[in-house]
């Protein structure tokens, strides 16, 4: 399923953004990671894709690049009606940047245990072994976390990309 932004979705239904293939950001030649906002009304107002490799940027990861794009275009009270949809748990730098633009529910398909697992200890795919749900915990507003979500689904995106 591939869904656009202004797409419909609803929460685990038939459009629901966690079964998004996130495959062609391999073929934009960026690691296979995706991110969307979607909005209270269920629409997908923002898509975000990891450019670290494109952009020659450390920072370019997509939930990253997602809250830049989304912190210009919408205020703070319209994003914390929000749920941004990733393929990954965000790591320390993402959740960082998801907390300070006040996106108050996120929802993911691999943990940070699984890409772990998944990416060998590959370089390219460095991490910082903290959940996201810990950075959340110590924030002054409560962001709401759910995943894993769609293991297999997400899981055969990387098949053949770390090695």
């Amino acid at each position: 399923m591939c869904l656009g932004v202004g797409s419909r979705t609803g929460p685990e239904g038939p459009g629901d953004p966690r079964g998004r293939d996130v495959a062609f950001r391999r073929a934009n030649g960026n690691h296979p990671f995706g991110a969307l906002l979607v909005d209270a009304d269920g629409e997908v107002v923002l898509e975000g894709e990891n450019t670290v490799l494109t952009a020659h940027d450390c920072t370019g990861h997509a939930e990253t690049n997602l809250m830049r794009m989304a912190s210009k275009s919408f205020d703070p009270e319209f994003l914390s009606r929000c749920t941004l949809y990733t393929s990954t748990e965000p790591c320390a730098m993402c959740a960082g940047a998801i907390y300070w633009g006040n996106v108050r529910r996120v929802v993911f398909a691999l943990s940070q245990e699984e890409i772990r697992r998944i990416t060998g200890g590959n370089p390219e795919n460095m991490q910082l072994t903290i959940s996201s749900r810990e950075i959340f915990a110590r924030g002054d507003h409560k962001v709401h976390v759910s995943g894993p979500h769609l293991l297999e689904q997400a899981r055969a995106v990387h098949e053949g990309f770390w090695d």
